[in-house]
């Protein structure tokens, strides 16, 4: 399959969730990349973003088309975009300040204690792994403040159901976050690359549940993603 097969391919996977002259907010599916890293030919949602809306090829920064804030590709849910370099530049300052609400949904492994709680741990690069991060005794380099609220949604023998509130954007912060709290997302391959996955998924059990922002025009923005297929089924069962 070519990348115009591929990418053509992707019309039927992203959900737009909100659209107007300034930003576009979509439903992000698990397995999609945000943007090339440049070592794979696959298609991203960048390369869906430039074909769809010519004009933002060159709104942002150094990842473009638009993109303010990403998702790991596993990660599956609600991402906004920017149409036009002044919307950009109003967003992401929005997120720099911390006014954006970002909820997240998560299944993770074992029964977590506390009903609600605040995660505030910096995070640097592990010691024992350089591409994965950490925010226990085992990490080194440059250390960033992350903070992170809670809430459990829900309890099973092995597993909980936690609502989260990023309240700093670091890389794979709620990942690295909930296993120094010894509650791992489930089927987490590179936090918890051990451990069997429950609850039927085969993929990272993290859903972006919801986005709180606003908009140029003055109105502000709360937007909810769907719960996909694996996540549907899961909430079901319990």
């Amino acid at each position: 399959m070519n990348m115009e097969t591929a990418n053509a391919g992707l019309e039927d996977k992203i959900d737009i969730l909100y659209e107007d002259n300034d930003a576009l907010v979509v439903n992000k599916p698990s397995g999609l990349i945000v943007h090339s890293d440049g070592r794979t030919q696959e298609p991203s949602l960048s390369d869906w973003l430039v074909k769809k809306y010519p004009q933002i090829v060159d709104v942002g920064e150094l990842v473009r088309a638009g993109i303010i804030h990403r998702l790991d590709r596993e990660t599956s849910g609600v991402l906004i975009v920017a149409k036009n370099q002044n919307t950009f530049e109003f967003l992401k300052k929005q997120f720099q300040d911390r006014k954006v609400e970002k909820i997240y949904h998560a299944f993770v492994y074992g029964h977590v204690k506390n009903d609600e709680g605040v995660i505030n741990r910096p995070i640097a690069r592990s010691k024992r792994n350089a591409p994965l991060w950490s925010a226990t005794r085992g990490r080194r380099g440059k250390e960033r403040e992350a903070i992170t609220e809670y809430k459990v949604l829900n309890r099973g023998e092995h597993w909980s159901f936690v609502e989260l509130r990023p309240l700093t954007g670091r890389t794979h912060q709620l990942r690295v976050h909930l296993k120094a709290i010894n509650y791992p997302v489930v089927c987490d391959k590179l936090y918890a690359p051990k451990r069997e996955s429950l609850l039927g998924f085969s993929r990272l059990a993290l859903h972006a549940r919801s986005l709180s922002i606003a908009l140029p025009s003055g109105k502000t923005l709360k937007i909810e993603a769907p719960y996909p297929e694996d996540f549907q089924r899961a909430v079901e069962k319990i």
